[in-house]
């Protein structure tokens, strides 16, 4: 069932993928609170993290002392990747996830994540820069290829294994879907069948039944969820539970879930601030509020209010759907 990136043990192979945005410090922390073999920080420019530039090493809070956690690095200069894998390494990273897959415009306009998938030789030089840097395991994530046409990502894989990648993510879309249309779990087959080391499915992968299906379709030794995971932070436990028979993850609701809701909201207060924290987590408080089936009213007075007080006092109600459920 685990998955061995050599002496760290990813069990179960259920993993929770890097988000922009979305999975920083506080949700990883409460992902993992429930279950998670492992969790992958937001992707993090290389050359600005070494030159630490204003907002970097915030977002570089990468909880590298939590044994379950991965340090994505992006970035297209061999220099820069070697040094911002030395920096994360020293700061007690246990894995490092190199980013070949992200398909956002800024990204690939300067020649990283995805775009790398049209010059494998320069990819190369990344890969083998920061294996080359460092002791702990090095991971790829990346997808099927940059379009229709070019479908290299079984060639990328081998020379990536080749180069002391010790497992590979792939996302079931090219970069030119961005995230349209389905993820297509087969053909991460030939990824699989292309290497010796670890595979992991990821793409549209939102609870137990598209878990199981993208394995079987996949071959995947694991998955990765992303935004399947967002308002519901428990989901990776309860994929692990049907796929892998662990324990099975206390769902909250009612007085639970407020309790959660509230838990996770202080938590982005303190480590944001308290005016920024209010910002970044009214996406997470609409995501439950979501899944709460909030009155639409309610929903408004809590995603506007500017004191956290304010909306403290109005989860209990915003959430009490869930509680009569």
């Amino acid at each position: 069932m685990a998955i061995l990136l050599a002496d760290h043990i990813i069990d179960p192979p259920v993993l929770l993928a890097p988000l922009a945005g979305i999975t920083d410090l506080p949700f990883r922390k409460l992902v993992s609170s429930f279950g998670a073999g492992l969790v992958v920080s937001e992707m993090v420019a290389s050359q600005e993290m070494v030159q630490a530039k204003p907002g970097v090493r915030e977002k570089a809070e990468l909880g590298m002392q939590f044994a379950n956690t991965s340090v994505q690095l992006a970035g297209r200069e061999a220099h820069w990747m070697a040094e911002a894998a030395r920096v994360v390494a020293a700061n007690g990273a246990r894995v490092i996830d190199i980013n070949m897959g992200c398909p956002a415009k800024k990204v690939t306009n300067g020649y990283s994540g995805s775009a790398l998938l049209k010059d494998l030789d320069h990819a190369l030089t990344l890969i083998e820069a920061v294996v080359g840097a460092v002791d702990v395991p090095v991971t790829l994530k990346t997808r099927l290829g940059w379009d229709d046409a070019l479908l290299n990502a079984p060639t990328l894989a081998m020379r990536a294994q080749d180069a002391g990648i010790q497992m590979i993510t792939i996302h079931g879309r090219t970069r030119c879907q961005f995230y349209k249309g389905r993820a297509d779990w087969a053909a991460i087959r030939a990824v699989k069948d292309a290497v010796n080391i670890p595979v992991v499915a990821n793409g549209d992968i939102v609870d137990a039944q598209s878990a199981q299906t993208a394995r079987q379709a996949s071959g995947a030794d694991g998955v990765m969820i992303g935004r399947g995971a967002q308002g519901k932070p428990w989901i990776l436990a309860e994929v692990a539970h049907a796929l892998h028979g662990t324990a099975a993850p206390a769902i909250p609701q009612g007085a639970a879930l407020v309790d959660m809701v509230i838990a996770h909201y202080e938590d982005m207060l303190s480590f944001y601030g308290s005016e920024l924290g209010a910002r970044v987590s009214r996406k997470h408080l609409g995501w439950y509020m979501d899944g709460a089936g909030t009155p639409t009213s309610l929903r408004r007075d809590v995603l506007t209010a500017k004191d956290p007080n304010t909306v403290l006092s109005l989860l209990p109600a915003a959430l009490q759907e869930s509680a009569a459920a």
